[in-house]
């Protein structure tokens, strides 16, 4: 008896039938109040006039422009952001240099300080009366208030995404396979584009994912920078916000039904890259065997 409950494993917590149901249903309460619930109100409230009232509302000229406003900031931002996450985590887990440490923690910085706060930080940096302001102000150089602003608030917001999800993927995989390549007489760029590419596109569709979901939906700094112009330097956020202090409910929903689209797309993206191995919890994959081969 003794030796058969010697070789017993010690009870987990959780095990016991009442506190697993209890927990299973104490999630699914909180993600019905807080997500579930949320989405399928905006889907009511913005057909609750009628597909007419949502029809105008969408293809009102203000909220087309901010619509384009919102697909342009992402095309510049997005593209960016990818190269310098790319660049951050090849930096980092490739080489060893002076600053590696302090060059992850400046990559967070955007994580641990408020986007309003940055919004406003851009105003007296940019700003008339900012560091800049009267150099571009000279020169008729254009930065709050207009598309550049809005660039750089969403580019500052989401600039850590892809490389969060590449640094730890990359440190995983090492540098042997670049090392192998190199020897091999691989130049710097084939290196890149035939080993460590293939190796991290899912983890870096899986960033663009959610960097391009952030840059779309960003409010607090794009609202400090825009100026709140309507019609003119209005995201789709923004124009969601002007829409409801206007009493425009069924409209303002409407408008946020895309946003919702948006983020019912992404995490639907966002489930297949992780079943592909992206995300940080990605296993280290077999890629580079090409230079061998092809050399």
């Amino acid at each position: 008896m003794s030796a058969i409950s010697s070789h017993r494993k010690p009870p987990r917590v959780g095990d016991a039938p009442w506190v697993r149901r209890s927990l299973i249903a104490f999630v699914l309460v909180i993600g019905a109040l807080l997500v579930v619930a949320p989405l399928v109100i905006i889907g009511v409230e913005a057909f609750s006039q009628g597909w007419k009232v949502y029809s105008a509302t969408i293809t009102h000229p203000d909220t087309r422009h901010a619509i384009m406003l919102t697909v342009l900031t992402a095309l510049i931002a997005v593209p960016i952001n990818t190269a310098f996450g790319v660049a951050a985590a090849w930096a980092i887990t490739k080489f060893d240099f002076p600053g590696r440490r302090f060059l992850l923690v400046l990559i967070e910085i955007p994580f641990s300080i408020s986007p309003i706060v940055a919004g406003v930080a851009y105003l007296f940096v940019y700003g008339l009366q900012g560091l800049f302001g009267p150099f571009l102000d000279a020169h008729d150089i254009k930065i709050l208030f207009a598309l550049p602003g809005i660039v750089i608030a969403s580019m500052f917001v989401t600039a850590p995404f892809v490389a969060r999800e590449l640094v730890p993927l990359m440190q995983a995989q090492g540098r042997d396979l670049e090392e192998a390549a190199t020897s091999l007489g691989a130049s710097g760029w084939r290196t890149f584009f035939s080993v460590t590419l293939p190796n991290i596109k899912w983890a870096l569709l899986y960033g663009v994912v959610l960097c391009n979901a952030r840059v779309m939906g960003e409010f607090g700094a794009v609202s400090v920078v825009s100026g709140n112009i309507r019609g003119q330097t209005n995201t789709l956020p923004l124009h969601i916000e002007l829409l409801y202090h206007d009493y425009q409910t069924a409209g303002a929903f409407a408008s946020a039904s895309i946003l919702a689209l948006l983020a019912v797309v992404t995490i639907i993206a966002k489930v297949a890259l992780e079943r592909r191995g992206a995300g940080r919890g990605a296993k280290k994959t077999n890629g580079g065997a090409a230079i061998a081969t092809e050399t």
